[in-house]
C-alpha cells in the first residue's frame, strides 16, 4: 500500500509555544511523520529529519531507527503508546527525549492518531514538536526562582541572627546555632523560624516563639 501523502501538509507547521508562566513566546520546530502499518514503512517530513539530527533524505526511517533514537528511559513508553493507539484505533500523546544523530538530546512532544483504511490496516500519522528550547527556558526560570528564594531566605536568616543576638546578648553565630537547635527540636525549618522573628520584630512585637525559648 502506498503512503497517502495527500493527508500530510507539504510544509511543516510553524508553532509558537507560550509558557504557562506568561513569559515570552518561544518558537518550536515541528515535523510530520507517518507509519504504514502493513509494510512498516515510515515517512518523515524534512523538519522531522532535522529534529533527529539528519539532513532530509539522509537515512531511510524505519521502526528500528525510530526506536534507536529514543532515550533508553523513554523508549518502551513510546513503543507502548504507538501500539495502544493502533489497537484502540485512537490517538496518543508522548512527551519524551530523543538522542539525535548529532549527539544532542532533544525533548519532544509527539502526537499521533490511527487512520484505518477500508482496503488495508491503514496507518499512524502525527506530529513531532521539538520543545527542547522551552524545557531549557523553564529550567532556567526555575533555577532563577530558586536562587531568588535562596537569597531572600539568606537575607531573612541574617536579619533574624542580628535580632536574636541583640535579644540574647550574644554573637550572631551563637544566635544562629541556637536557632538551628530550635529548628531541630520543633521540626520547623530555620527559614520559617527566622521569618517569624523578623515579622514579629517589624510588627513591633517584643518577643517571638524563638526569643521566648
Amino acid at each position: 500500500m502506498s503512503l497517502a501523502h495527500s493527508s500530510i501538509p507539504a510544509e511543516d507547521d510553524d508553532l509558537v509555544v507560550r509558557p504557562a508562566s506568561g513569559g515570552p513566546a518561544v518558537p518550536a520546530r515541528s515535523g510530520r511523520f507517518s507509519l504504514e502499518v502493513a509494510t512498516g514503512a515510515w515517512w518523515w517530513s524534512d523538519e522531522t529529519y532535522r529534529i533527529h539530527g539528519f539532513e532530509p533524505g539522509e537515512v531511510v526511517p524505519t521502526t528500528r531507527l525510530v526506536l534507536a533514537h529514543k532515550h533508553p528511559g523513554d523508549r518502551e513508553r513510546f513503543r507502548t503508546a504507538l501500539v495502544e493507539a493502533w489497537l484502540e484505533r485512537g490517538s496518543f500523546v508522548s512527551v519524551h527525549r530523543i538522542l539525535a544523530a548529532n549527539g544532542v538530546t532533544r525533548h519532544v512532544v509527539v502526537t499521533g492518531r490511527a487512520e484505518p483504511d477500508v482496503e488495508g490496516p491503514g496507518r499512524l500519522t502525527g506530529t513531532v514538536v521539538d520543545v527542547t528550547a522551552q524545557v531549557a527556558a523553564a529550567a532556567a526560570q526555575l533555577a532563577d526562582e530558586q536562587i531568588r528564594r535562596s537569597v531572600e531566605t539568606r537575607a531573612t536568616i541574617e536579619q533574624a541572627k542580628g535580632l536574636l543576638a541583640a535579644a540574647w546578648q550574644t554573637s550572631p553565630e551563637a544566635a544562629f546555632d541556637r536557632l538551628r537547635r530550635l529548628s531541630m527540636e520543633r521540626n520547623v525549618p530555620v527559614r520559617d523560624l527566622a521569618a517569624d522573628v523578623v515579622e514579629r520584630a517589624c510588627g513591633g512585637t517584643a518577643s517571638s516563639s524563638a526569643t521566648r525559648s
